[in-house]
């Protein structure tokens, strides 16, 4: 009888044991969901979010182990660093002008408060300003855009914050052109139907959408050049010269303009170590071969790179990395 009592207890003693540990090894393997938001899907963001995204995801031997990682469509720059903030991203890109303002707390975030938890994984590559026009709308220079329809991006994008800027360097503001707010994907269906003279996109090129369209409808890339614009780069330090080389877009001549750069922010609340191994991952040789094989603006986005631009502080993870790579002392 004693035999079976202690036989008993044995079986459920194991029985219970197995659960606990069942329940411990289940939650060693619960997946970590990391977003990236990125941009509308006809701009740059979106592809290269999703390139590092598949990167960084725990697969076999690669990348970040019980790591799930989604690129995810957005309105760009200013809602990605909206959602940060609010929890509902765990990361995003942003153009490097829009990350500084929003950690001071000046600019486009005057008035709104510090994102003071704004942290930085990692600057990508250099973000091209295009101010594309119709083929025959004669526009050959900025100041052509008064009284034009001109799309300047919707409203929580960092698009609009320099296309202001730029209106602004040469004399113009909102009320001087026929202002739309369109993504890059419907405007450039709008230019090719001859309902919009013009647009802006900020981003790497080649843009696919921006590559059709020069194929099948023909349009110019208006110069951002002169002394309106060597004043504008004194004036905000972000933005740098560029040049977009001749037959980047069929028939389109080489175009100076100007560029900020494309960045990897997160939240300081996001732990240091998941962040250092998600930087460890970004800059080993598998995600080296799938940047450079995926997309043009790939090539661009170097470890040494990843340091230039700092408007806000590194993320202490990726710090960690990047003192460890040699790269920051």
């Amino acid at each position: 009888m004693n035999f079976r009592k202690h036989l008993r207890r044995f079986s459920i003693g194991a029985v219970l044991g197995s659960l606990v540990l069942g329940a411990t090894f289940a939650l060693a393997q619960t997946p970590a969901f990391f977003r990236i938001g990125t941009g509308g899907t006809a701009g740059t963001y979106y592809p290269i979010g999703g390139l590092i995204a598949n990167a960084i995801s725990g697969q076999g031997d690669k990348g970040v182990p019980g790591l799930v990682a989604t690129a995810v469509s957005s309105n760009g720059s200013v809602a990605n660093i909206n959602a940060i903030q609010s929890g509902s991203l765990e990361s995003g890109f942003s153009q490097s002008d829009v990350a500084y303002w929003a950690y001071t707390g000046t600019g486009l975030y005057e008035g709104k408060g510090k994102v003071e938890d704004l942290r930085l994984i990692a600057t990508l590559y250099p973000e091209t300003i295009h101010l594309v026009a119709r083929a025959g709308a004669g526009i050959k220079s900025v100041a052509d855009l008064k009284g034009k329809r001109v799309s300047i991006d919707e409203p929580g994008s960092g698009t609009i914050v320099d296309a202001r800027i730029v209106l602004g360097a040469y004399g113009l503001t909102e009320n001087d052109i026929k202002a739309e707010h369109l993504k890059p994907g419907p405007a450039g269906e709008r230019l090719r139907d001859g309902a919009l003279d013009a647009y802006f996109f900020v981003g790497g090129y080649p843009t696919g959408a921006i590559s059709e369209l020069a194929t099948s409808t023909g349009i110019t890339l208006v110069p951002i050049s002169g002394p309106e614009a060597d004043k504008l780069l004194k004036d905000y330090s972000f933005f740098s010269k560029d040049t977009v080389p001749a037959d980047t877009y069929k028939g389109v001549g080489e175009t100076p303009t100007i560029a900020v750069a494309a960045q990897w922010v997160t939240s300081a609340k996001q732990p240091d170590d998941l962040i250092y191994n998600i930087t460890k991952v970004m800059w080993n040789d598998a995600t080296r071969k799938a940047l450079d094989a995926g997309h043009a603006k790939g090539k661009l986005i170097t470890l040494k790179n990843a340091v230039t631009s700092l408007g806000i502080p590194l993320h202490p993870g990726a710090e960690r990395f990047y003192k460890e790579a040699g790269v920051l002392k």
